[in-house]
């Protein structure tokens, strides 16, 4: 087996560990259908992932913006003794956000079911 028989075995092993990775669920994230989701807004720290933009073009009412890109940087914002309520356009970027949060001792993690783009509640723009 040669050299670049090796590389290209380890760079698709690497793209096949990426992608089980950022989609396939996290252990111990709980997801929660809109009724339930809506009716524990208040009793959690309500955060949308999404980008800032889409949070500017619509987002639920009373809902924090930290993208999943800044998550890393600004998870010190967020409590852990309180439930943390995640959503972004369908569920991948909450899988990756509840993932990195799980990582790093949160552990209270609920997640909107659908996501966003089928969120039926009040929503605000700007």
């Amino acid at each position: 087996m040669g050299l670049e028989t090796i590389l290209v075995i380890l760079i698709w092993g690497a793209l096949i560990a990426y992608i089980v990775w950022r989609f396939l669920p996290a252990r111990g994230l709980k997801k929660m259908k809109q009724e339930e989701f809506r009716a524990s807004l208040r009793k959690g720290q309500l955060i949308d992932v999404r980008e800032q933009n889409e949070y500017k073009a619509g987002h639920i009412v009373g809902a924090r913006n930290i993208p999943v890109g800044q998550m890393k940087m600004r998870m010190k914002e967020l409590r852990k003794d309180q439930p943390i309520l995640i959503y972004c356009q369908g569920r991948s970027r909450s899988n990756q956000a509840a993932k990195l949060l799980m990582k790093n001792g949160y552990d209270n993690i609920y997640m909107l079911e659908g996501g966003f783009k089928n969120w039926k509640g009040k929503i605000k723009k700007g």
